[in-house]
């Protein structure tokens, strides 16, 4: 785990993305012996984050997806006025780009310059955990559990 943290204390990164898995394919020419069994749960993967960012103490786990078993990781400059900003302004973000691009390069911003509120539903922790109460969640009709995690 340590080793994780000094990569984070090189690159001094604005947010980690942490995905439980991103499937890679396969299929009947190409299998692939990795399946969702080998996938851990999404408290597996909040575990580790949570013992990562004891060694971090510039960030903290800001955002989870838990459909998705993905956390989100943000330095702390990022919470602001008690409440996290991870989200992109893409309006400012192009605007942003075009300035940049119209002066040659000479006109620099940062990710500060263009943040937007997270949803109070996208923050971890709360009851929604990352799934938008405006969308539609579809449950299974069986009832079993899902063995990928997600």
């Amino acid at each position: 785990m340590q080793n994780y943290a000094s990569l984070v204390a090189l690159g001094k990164p604005d947010f980690i993305e942490v995905k439980g898995v991103t499937y890679c394919g396969g299929d009947s020419s190409k299998p692939n012996s990795l399946t969702m069994a080998n996938v851990p749960w999404h408290e597996e993967v909040t575990s580790f984050v949570e013992q990562l960012i004891d060694l971090l103490p510039d960030y903290a786990l800001a955002s989870e997806h838990e459909h998705s078993n993905c956390l989100l990781i943000a330095h702390r400059k990022f919470f602001m006025d008690g409440k996290w900003r991870t989200w992109i302004d893409y309006t400012k973000f192009h605007n942003l780009m075009r300035y940049h691009y119209e002066t040659k390069g000479e006109s620099s911003f940062s990710a500060m310059d263009y943040v937007a509120d997270t949803p109070s539903w996208a923050t971890f922790g709360s009851v929604e955990r990352g799934f938008d109460p405006s969308e539609k969640r579809w449950h299974r009709k069986n009832g079993t559990k899902d063995i990928s995690g997600c």
